[in-house]
């Protein structure tokens, strides 16, 4: 499985997230998911199965298929808790 976080340029908050996803895949224990992060502009439906993207860019992103929105890309209990939901949803929990 591959989740991917995307912002606007795709340096900083993106990136911040990832990591974030990585250490919420830790904690939970959840192997075999890659996560990668992109700018809007780059990302597409293929480079991922489900797609992290703060509140501001939720319309943005549509077009990538699974997209989950964060009210607030750095609150880790709310990444937390969705990151966990994609997990049970597709089965790694």
């Amino acid at each position: 499985m591959k989740m991917a976080a995307v912002c606007g340029s795709g340096l900083g908050s993106s990136f911040m997230v990832e990591m974030n996803i990585n250490s919420v895949l830790n904690e939970l224990e959840v192997t075999g998911v890659e996560v990668a992060h992109y700018d809007m502009g780059s990302a597409t439906p293929d480079l991922a199965d489900v797609f992290f993207v703060g509140g501001d860019l939720a319309d943005s992103a549509q077009h990538l298929g699974n997209v989950v929105v964060l009210d607030s890309i750095i609150d880790m209990d709310e990444l937390r808790e969705k990151v966990k939901a994609v997990c049970v949803e597709e089965g790694l929990l």
